[in-house]
């Protein structure tokens, strides 16, 4: 096994770019992400960044059986805990083909026979590329697999998110499984998140709004620190307030916001940092966040803050944020 130590993390870039119509969607027909952006690497992987790779992968790989596969100076993630303690777990993904491939909150889930998974989290930085030929695989990787057809994945992780081998009645022993594949927990994606639930989660809970949004003890998987910003701005809501003082327009509005967001990132192939399966650029641009760093609302012109809150920083308007 081949190692170094060239673990090295990442924060969210503060990107420059900004477009705003109508109803805060993204219209990116102007030609404003010709200059390429950071790689994926310094950038959270949320739902929908996780659903497109699913996807893609589900396509790509569904079928395919694993010939070989390789590990590379994963030995943070593996004292942090986000690899297999016993990095030999690995060795049971030889001969195993995939079945299929699914996402859920910032989780994936490549399924393979005999009771096989493989876990990605690659949620606070990473990229995961599809190599239609051995040759084609980049030097540095954390876990990379060939498969029969001589094509290749890999996956490149930072900071916190990792990788795990589990068979069927091992998955809810990962934390990562248990928190964002817990069907009690609501998607915003799935069908049954209807304003009259998310209401209701919302109605009597009263803890500040990222808290009820973002984390471990969130009420909806697959949203960070960078989604939050985006949508409690456009659904002009102060991220300080509390969840249970929101009257109905407001609930409304944040629901509303969460849908969109999660829509319009999925539509315009993930947020403009990422990456996707095939090293494609995304071409979402967050209406709120460290984009907007030392700048001024465009709805209203009142020059941006910045606030330390929930372990993290936060960019708000002042005064259309209330």
């Amino acid at each position: 096994m081949v190692r170094s130590y060239d673990f090295k993390l990442f924060s969210e870039y503060p990107v420059t770019l900004f477009s705003f119509t109508g109803q805060c969607i993204n219209d990116l027909n102007t030609g404003l992400l010709q200059k390429r952006v950071p790689r994926g690497l310094e950038m959270s992987i949320e739902l929908p960044e996780a659903k497109i790779l699913a996807d893609q992968m589900n396509i790509e790989l569904k079928g395919k059986c694993i010939k070989s596969y390789r590990l590379r100076d994963c030995e943070k993630l593996q004292k942090i805990g986000f690899i297999n303690k016993d990095t030999q777990s690995f060795d049971q993904l030889v001969n195993r083909e995939v079945e299929s491939v699914t996402s859920r909150g910032n989780a994936i889930r490549l399924k393979l026979d005999e009771e096989m998974n493989i876990i990605l989290s690659p949620e606070y930085g990473g990229e995961i590329f599809y190599h239609s030929h051995v040759t084609m695989v980049p030097e540095k990787f954390h876990l990379r697999i060939d498969f029969s057809d001589k094509t290749a994945l890999t996956a490149r992780f930072t900071s916190m998110g990792g990788m795990m081998v589990l068979k069927d009645a091992e998955l809810m022993n990962s934390y990562v499984f248990k928190r964002d594949f817990n069907p009690a927990i609501l998607s915003p994606v799935e069908e049954d998140f209807t304003f009259e639930r998310f209401s209701k989660l919302l109605a009597h809970n009263n803890r500040a709004l990222k808290a009820v949004l973002v984390g471990k003890d969130a009420v909806l998987v697959g949203l960070s620190n960078s989604a939050f910003q985006d949508i409690i701005y456009r659904a002009k809501l102060h991220p300080k307030r509390k969840a249970s003082e929101l009257n109905l327009n407001e609930q409304k509005a944040l629901y509303n916001s969460v849908k969109l967001v999660v829509r319009e990132r999925l539509r315009l192939n993930g947020k403009n940092q990422f990456l996707d399966l095939y090293q494609n650029q995304g071409h979402y641009i967050s209406t709120m966040g460290p984009n907007m760093r030392k700048k001024n609302c465009p709805v209203c012109g009142s020059p941006i803050q910045e606030l330390s809150l929930g372990g993290g920083k936060v960019f708000v308007c002042p005064k259309c944020q209330v």
